[in-house]
């Protein structure tokens, strides 16, 4: 089984040769629908190369990418994530609203952003790059 990471869920699914898998998993993943036309959502369809289509097989890697959004696996491939399309990464920017995450206080109390809503709230972040 290989673990997919979105931005709303995590996914176990049977993942081979990278991120190909049945058409079934790739709707599962994504939200998308392979049709004869491509991957569909609604009205929406958006057309895949022949080498990213085999069969009933879809190479979500390759779609994932075509839509703009980021691609990336842990060194054995057993862990990917698959993250937000541009457009939508920028929208949520456009909104100047955070998305809602958990983490713990300094007490080690878990808190979630939406809880404080209507709250004064101090985040402050750190990276090492």
């Amino acid at each position: 089984m290989t673990v997919i990471l979105t931005p709303g869920a995590e996914h176990d699914v049977d993942a081979r040769d990278g991120l190909w898998m049945s058409a079934a998993d790739a709707e599962k993943v994504t939200g998308w629908t392979l049709k004869p036309e491509g991957m569909c959502r609604a009205e929406l369809c958006v057309p895949l190369p022949a080498a990213a289509v085999k069969g009933k097989d879809v190479d979500v890697a390759a779609f994932w990418t075509k839509l703009g959004g980021p691609v990336v696996a842990d060194e054995d491939g057993e862990v990917w994530a698959l993250g937000a399309p541009a457009d939508e990464r920028n929208a949520a920017l456009e909104g100047l609203q955070a998305p809602d995450f958990t983490l713990p206080d300094v007490d080690g109390t878990p808190r979630t952003l939406s809880q404080l809503r209507g709250k004064k709230v101090f985040l402050a972040t750190w990276a090492s790059w």
